[in-house]
């Protein structure tokens, strides 16, 4: 079996040191091919995208032999040598940033690229000065110059809550604004990052820039299909499915319910995140959490809880094409953060009046279970682990049949939340119940919540259906006697499973479950 890494980004040493390599470059001759072309790509963290700027790098460098058995390497391509200028913000700090120490970033930045090509940098506080400097002395000297710019948007991304992220923005615009002026001087311009945002010159001043994020032709360039996975994995799946005493087709599906799921448009077929296909094989085939692990999405908590986000509607309601645009920093767009990052995607689409409508969707288990047990971590203020030791004891009183389990874990549960995270927010109590059921594998009717605070949810397995209604000030005598009044559990009584009622009260100044009754349906 070829060597597998889930660490390294450079081409070169991918083909040199024999790694497994799933080849990707007809997609990048499809880009190559004409001259003067620019392109922005938006991807997921840790989906491939500074390999595959490292690729294009080779390609322009004239590296042909590290292209030996690959689509590209028997393509019409001359294989001419380009100046290439490769800039990744990929190691940029956000500490207590501010426009200034971004500034001096972008300098350092552009110097480190100049002295590199041996070229002495102006003695400037102005990167976009610099950075235009060493573009006209390559195309002078050189010809037409390759432009890679990676990560585009990490200085945006890690100051989305910073109250000087505006003036950020303008020192980003800046700096970009340069690309524009030099579109004669320019090969090739590929930019990468995780999310589209406005304003930063890229999409209202280079309007030549062509986004192939959600382009069909384009949609599984990074991460890989079920079948490049099989063509490419075999071994590593027969190991796999034999650790896990599993056939090979069980540990296909598997594989595929845990890691795949990634759309990029809406026809397109689904794509696995590579670095966390890359970890399952090395640790021989262990179900776990890997693409998480690399980074916990707290920015996006905090914007979640600022905006009051409601994740329940977005996952029950169908969205436009509009959720998918660029957005401004200073009205940034927790569903639109959801999407760009990969904490979300393209479920189904439904042709509508208005066009073409999107159900969205977590990925897969990976990235669904994480997201939850952190949501449900932030908005409670317990760690994770405390959050999956109360989880796995609410699965067993659902398996078990104890209500009364149950419901004396969730109120011991709600006892530890700190007394200034109370749910003081109606919204946070919302989405604090609907994380940890969702955890349990528990469905929420989409329609279930009203003013008045309340969520319906439903838990089955093999013997039991349990019919809650949760209420904000009220009793738990009444959320019971709603679901009798309102016939919730009618349609589970051909089932042939034991039907429990649970009517339950939180006291959001205490931050309490007060009170609840239950009660078995008669089936017979």
């Amino acid at each position: 079996m070829k060597p597998l890494t889930s660490s390294v980004f450079s081409f070169e040493k991918l083909r040199k040191e024999g790694f497994c390599y799933v080849d990707k470059t007809e997609y990048l001759w499809q880009l190559i091919r004409n001259s003067g072309e620019s392109y922005f790509l938006a991807r997921p963290r840790r989906f491939g995208k500074s390999l595959t700027v490292s690729t294009l790098k080779a390609i322009f460098e004239g590296r042909k032999e590290l292209f030996e058995g690959l689509a590209l390497y028997d393509k019409p391509y001359d294989w001419k040598k380009y100046p290439v200028l490769h800039l990744s913000l990929g190691d940029y700090n956000p500490m207590n940033d501010t426009p200034d120490k971004l500034n001096r970033y972008l300098v350092q930045k552009v110097c480190q690229l100049a002295r590199t090509r041996h070229i002495e940098p102006l003695v400037s506080d102005d990167p976009s000065a610099i950075l235009g400097q060493l573009i006209d002395t390559l195309s002078e000297n050189g010809g037409q110059v390759v432009i890679l710019i990676d990560e585009y948007d990490k200085p945006l991304l890690d100051n989305v809550l910073n109250p000087d992220i505006a003036n950020l923005q303008r020192t980003l615009k800046g700096f970009y604004g340069v690309l524009k002026d030099r579109n004669a001087e320019e090969r090739f311009l590929f930019i990468t990052g995780v999310s589209k945002f406005s304003h930063v010159s890229l999409f209202s001043e280079l309007n030549n820039l062509t986004d192939i994020s959600m382009d069909a032709r384009f949609a599984t360039m990074l991460g890989y299909t079920q079948q490049e996975l099989e063509a490419n994995f075999p071994d590593y799946l027969e190991q796999a499915a034999a650790n896990n005493h599993l056939s090979m087709d069980e540990c296909k599906e598997k594989v595929k319910a845990w890691y795949n799921g990634f759309r990029f448009h809406a026809n397109s077929a689904t794509v696995y995140n590579p670095v966390s296909i890359a970890k399952f094989f090395e640790q021989g085939g262990e179900f776990r959490n890997y693409w998480f692990s690399t980074g916990t999405p707290a920015f996006l908590l905090d914007v979640m809880k600022k905006k009051s986000f409601d994740l329940e509607s977005v996952l029950a309601k169908p969205l436009s094409g509009f959720a998918f645009d660029a957005y401004e920093v200073e009205r940034i767009d927790p569903l639109a953060l959801l999407l760009q990052t990969g904490y979300l995607t393209i479920g189904r689409t439904e042709q509508r009046y208005s066009g073409l409508s999107y159900y969205l969707c977590f990925p897969n288990l990976e990235v669904k279970g994480s997201f939850q047990t952190y949501l449900a971590s932030d908005y409670s203020g317990i760690n994770v682990g405390a959050v999956d030791s109360t989880i796995y004891r609410l699965a067993d009183a659902v398996r078990d049949g104890e209500v009364d389990t149950f419901m004396e874990t969730m109120k011991t549960f709600f006892a530890k939340v700190p007394y200034d995270l109370h749910m003081k927010s109606e919204n946070n109590f919302q989405v604090l119940f609907y994380s940890i059921f969702l955890l349990l594998g528990i469905n929420i009717a989409a329609e279930s919540r009203t003013n008045a605070g309340r969520i319906d949810a439903v838990a089955q397995n093999e013997d039991f259906v349990f019919v809650f209604e949760f209420k904000l000030n009220r009793s738990g005598e009444i959320a019971l006697d709603q679901i009798k009044d309102r016939d919730y559990y009618r349609r589970y009584m051909d089932s042939g499973k034991r039907i429990v009622l649970v009517g339950a009260n939180f006291d959001p100044t205490s931050g309490q479950l007060s009170d609840w009754k239950s009660e078995e349906v008669k089936t017979r």
